[in-house]
């Protein structure tokens, strides 16, 4: 109660502070967006059934529009394979309104993109080609229900602090009313490197509160883009589902080489862990624990339009599993 409190306060200092007189005059404007996300893979895993076959993973559909210079809004459908209803089941993913209250305040309410793992997202750069590590592995959601207040404390430093039902935009409402409080600071102490620490807690009736920690740097110089994180979620078996002491860490590198502005190269490997609950014998996770290899090229022939030949391959701890080995062509057009 005391964490929504401050957070109201927050939000009523800010809009206090907001003046609604404009020396400027303004024309509302809107643009229709779409993304997609295709590929062909050919699995050379052992046992495989599916030897190779076309995929549409994602299509977003959405619209923006700017109602004046501090308040704009948008809409997105996500559209993608889903076992909660045919094989292309549309989510409303975002419908989220942005009112820059103040020159250095800028808040967001809705059904709003979450800020626990953008900028790693962004780092990475190939969302079409596979997911950030904490989306990938279920530490948190792409978009919630919910308020997120972002600051700009300095030139160098940014705050965000959020609240939100913390279930994704796939499930809006917790059952037991009971929301997530998370927040992250953004540091940029020089040009071209980026620092970020994430933290968030949710109350549960099964366990102690569900939490989630991370740590990421990033840094830009001449053609390179490097990144490297840790992720930590304790007492849940993903951000929806709360489970007593059973935690996961996880490691991420990724590393970009740009060869020219239409070519780069790129790597990355991930590490998945689970702790081994009191009387087991192996980690409650071992199913899926393991290491994540992914390398390829991105070809960028004209501008909506990214290419990538790349191989995903992922290494199971579990020694009885066979380890996944696939070659994929991705393609990602957009407006």
């Amino acid at each position: 109660m005391k964490n929504l409190l401050l957070f109201l306060g927050l939000f009523l200092a800010s809009i206090a502070s907001f003046s609604q007189n404009s020396n400027e005059e303004f024309k509302p404007s809107g643009d229709v967006q779409f993304k997609v996300f295709w590929n062909y893979h050919t699995d050379m895993s052992e046992n495989a059934t599916q030897t190779s076959a076309f995929e549409l993973q994602r299509a977003y559909f959405g619209y923006a529009y700017t109602f004046s210079d501090v308040v704009s809004a948008k809409v997105t459908l996500d559209v993608g394979d889903n076992s909660g209803g045919s094989a292309y089941t549309a989510y409303l993913k975002t419908a989220q309104l942005d009112w820059d209250v103040a020159s250095s305040v800028k808040l967001s309410m809705g059904l709003i993109g979450m800020k626990q793992f953008n900028d790693q997202e962004k780092f990475w750069g190939y969302r079409y080609i596979f997911k950030s590590f904490q989306d990938q592995n279920g530490y948190g959601s792409s978009a919630d229900l919910g308020v997120n207040a972002e600051f700009e404390l300095s030139k160098n430093l940014k705050a965000n602090f959020l609240i939100a039902n913390g279930e994704g935009y796939k499930k809006l409402q917790d059952e037991d009313g009971k929301q997530k409080f998370g927040g992250s600071l953004v540091f940029t102490p020089v040009e071209g490197l980026t620092t970020k620490i994430y933290v968030d807690s949710q109350s549960s009736v099964d366990s102690d509160a569900l939490t989630t920690m991370s740590l990421f740097a990033g840094y830009k110089i001449s053609n390179w883009r490097l990144g490297a994180e840790y992720n930590k979620l304790n007492n849940g078996k993903k951000y929806s589902s709360a489970a007593q002491d059973h935690n996961l860490d996880g490691l991420s590198f990724y590393s970009t080489y740009e060869i020219n502005d239409k070519v780069e190269i790129f790597g990355r490997f991930d590490q998945l862990s689970s702790n081994t609950l009191s009387g087991e014998s192996e980690s409650w996770n071992m199913s899926k624990d393991g290491n994540q290899i992914i390398a390829g090229i991105q070809y960028l022939p004209v501008k909506g339009l990214s290419l990538s030949l790349n191989y995903q391959g992922y290494s199971f701890d579990n020694a009885s599993l066979d380890n996944k080995s696939l070659l994929f062509l991705n393609a990602e057009f957009k407006l």
